[in-house]
Parts: structure tokens; C-alpha cells; sequence
């Protein structure tokens, strides 16, 4: 009766949170916080429904058997550096968006991705009659003592991400600013702190061979899996509050006057087109509040209602101004495109050329070639 109800509450946790996550995904009042976060919660709740599957399915059929084997629904490895993403893109970073070179950190998915390749070879090399059927209890055992053992690195991953996130949220304790920012931030991280203890405390005897058996058969994956529904229904919750305060927030444009809107456009443009501020490529909205002590909510509503653009964008685009005079009226001598990019207050290539051809709809190597045919004169593209 016990594992009746907790089977209930993991698939009620489950569709909450597959729900959540779609929600997540569509609202539009911080897209990459609310994308990271919508992914977050999808893996939490995919996983929570495989465990939901395994426990109420008795008898499954041999279809059942091989979409079981082959669809991966326990992806984890991903969760910590989401949960990093998640927190470095809600605090301090308002235009934070995954870049190309983040993309490294979600590498180790192919660990959670093995078991379920070993599978679809095996399956397939049945099939076609490569594999004999002696071979079935070797393929899994490997995948039942792999599935074990992944666990280890999982746990870790989790782990050492939450340091990082930790990390990130004593870097800006000091801005007075940011103090509810912090105080969710921590939330946070400390539920999937308490998470990756009760984790470790499954973890041990799980992965000990004469333990594992009796820890399943006595409590199963419910002291994992019911943390984790929890945990979907709160940052889910919360997300989606945060969400939609943003997205009102955001609307008071119209309560700003239009001296106010003229003020601020007149200090912006100032400190970028007289005092240059874009040429530094560690440059922070905080930097132009100190700047102009134009309050920080007034700067970015102006600049994403006025102008229709976030900070980054704004900055970005005299950088790119700036790209584009230098290259077009003066002339260099060993000195490469990036490099130029560089002074004009870039310091990602990766950045310069995303936001170059975001802007000109042309990439710097096309706009190079076109401008080189017009003076004859070339540059080196490195």
C-alpha cells in the first residue's frame, strides 16, 4: 500500500513536471534562465518516470522490453551543470546565453548514453543474427553492472557543480543589489545540496554487491526519486513565479516618463559614444549604473522596452560600430581580425563572430572580401 501511494505521487510528480518544464520553455521573460531550467526539470521528470515505469509494469511485453533498453529516459549527468547554468544566468548574468565553449561541460552525457548504445547494438546485432543468444547474459550483465557503477560519476558530477554553483553566489555577496536574487540562488542550490546527500547515503551500500540487493528490495529507488519529485514541484513553482513577476516587471515601461526614457538614452549614448566604456570587454550593467547612478531596473526596462534590445546587445553593437570603422578608414599592418575585435573591446572570437553576423547578417570573412574587392586592400582573417 506504502509503494502503491509513492507510485501515485512519482507519476503525479512526473506530469507536474513534464507540464512545468513546457511552460518553462515558452514563457519569454528570461529565456535562457527559464530554457535552462525547463531542461532541468524534463530530465528530473523523465527520470522519475522510468523509475515509475519499472515499479507498476509487471509483465512487460518484449516490444516494451526493447523500447525500455534503447529510449534513454535516465539522462543525469547534465543536471549538474544545469543547475550551474541555471544560477550563473539568474545572478549577476542577465544576458547570459550558452556559448559554443559551454558545450564541454555536457560532455559526460555520453556516459548516461552507453548503456543504451550497448543495447541497440545487441538488439540489432540479434536481429541480424551477429550475436548468438549465449551472448545475451554477458551484454547484460554489462549493462546492469555499468547502470551501477555510473552512479559513482553522476553523483560526483552533481557534486562538484554544486561547489561551483556555491562559487558563483559568494562572488557577488556584496552586491547589496542583488540580495532576493542571492537569497533564491542559495535556496536552490541548498535543495540539490540535500539532494546529493540522501543521494550518497542510497549511493553506498547500493553500489557495495552484497548490499545492493537487500537496499532495492527493502527501500527500492524511492528515498532518490521522491526527493527529486519535490524538488521538480519547487523550482518548477518558483520558476514559473519568477518567471511571470519578471515578464510584469517588465511592462511598466509605459509607467516611466518620457523625460525619464529621454535621460537615460542621452547617458547611455554618452558613456558609449564619448567615454567609450564598450572598449572594455569586462564591462557590466553594474558599471554603467556606477557610470550614470541611473538605477539598474531603469537602464535594462529602457533598453529592452525602449530599444527592444538587452544590455549585451546594446554594448555589442557599438563594439561592432566600432569593428567596422577601424577596418573600413584605417589600415593595419599584421594585425588580425580578431585582433581588431579585440580592441574594439570583444574578448571571445567565438562572441565577436556570433554578434557580427547577428547584426550585418554577414559573416566578418564576407564582409573582409567585400570590402577588400572595393579598396584592393586585404587583412589577415586569423
Amino acid at each position: 500500500m506504502a509503494f502503491s501511494f509513492l507510485n501515485t505521487l512519482l507519476l503525479v510528480g512526473t506530469i507536474q513536471g513534464l507540464i512545468t518544464s513546457i511552460v518553462l520553455f515558452n514563457l519569454k521573460s528570461h529565456k535562457s534562465a527559464d530554457t535552462i531550467l525547463s531542461a532541468l526539470i524534463f530530465l528530473i521528470s523523465l527520470a522519475c518516470l522510468n523509475i515509475y515505469l519499472l515499479e507498476t509494469i509487471e509483465e512487460a511485453s518484449m516490444l516494451w522490453n526493447i523500447i525500455e533498453a534503447i529510449v534513454p529516459l535516465v539522462i543525469i549527468m547534465p543536471i549538474g551543470p544545469l543547475v550551474y547554468f541555471y544560477v550563473k544566468s539568474t545572478l549577476g548574468y542577465p544576458d547570459f546565453k550558452l556559448e559554443k565553449k559551454d558545450r564541454v561541460h555536457f560532455y559526460s552525457t555520453l556516459l548516461d548514453l552507453i548503456p543504451y548504445v550497448a543495447a541497440a547494438i545487441y538488439i540489432t546485432g540479434g536481429l541480424l543474427g551477429i550475436f548468438s543468444h549465449k551472448s545475451n547474459a554477458q551484454w547484460a550483465n554489462f549493462i546492469q553492472t555499468y547502470q551501477v557503477y555510473v552512479d559513482i560519476p553522476r553523483w560526483l558530477s552533481l557534486t562538484i557543480y554544486i561547489y561551483l554553483t556555491f562559487k558563483i553566489i559568494s562572488l557577488h555577496e556584496k552586491n547589496k543589489r542583488a540580495k532576493k536574487v542571492l537569497k533564491r540562488a542559495k535556496r536552490f542550490t541548498i535543495g540539490f545540496s540535500i539532494f546529493a546527500a540522501v543521494w550518497l547515503i542510497h549511493l553506498i551500500p547500493y553500489i557495495i554487491p552484497f548490499s545492493s540487493n537487500a537496499l532495492l528490495s527493502l527501500v527500492g529507488w524511492y528515498p532518490i526519486y521522491i526527493p527529486l519529485i519535490i524538488l521538480v514541484y519547487w523550482i518548477g513553482n518558483n520558476g514559473i513565479i519568477i518567471s511571470v513577476n519578471t515578464y510584469r516587471k517588465t511592462l511598466n515601461v509605459n509607467e516611466l516618463s518620457h523625460e525619464t526614457i529621454k535621460r537615460t538614452m542621452t547617458a547611455l549614448q554618452k558613456v558609449m559614444e564619448e567615454d567609450q566604456l564598450f572598449l572594455d570587454p569586462s564591462l557590466k550593467l553594474n558599471d554603467i549604473v556606477t557610470h550614470t547612478n541611473i538605477k539598474q531596473k531603469t537602464i535594462s526596462t529602457v533598453l529592452n522596452q525602449y530599444k527592444g534590445k538587452t544590455f549585451n546587445e546594446f554594448v555589442n553593437g557599438y563594439r561592432i560600430e566600432k569593428f567596422k570603422s577601424r577596418l573600413l578608414k584605417e589600415k593595419f599592418e599584421d594585425l588580425t581580425i580578431t585582433g581588431i575585435a579585440f580592441e574594439c573591446g570583444f574578448n571571445s572570437q567565438a562572441t565577436f563572430q556570433r554578434t557580427f553576423k547577428s547584426i550585418t547578417q554577414q559573416s566578418p570573412s564576407e564582409f573582409l572580401q567585400k570590402h577588400s574587392k572595393n579598396t584592393g586592400e586585404s587583412y589577415s582573417q586569423i
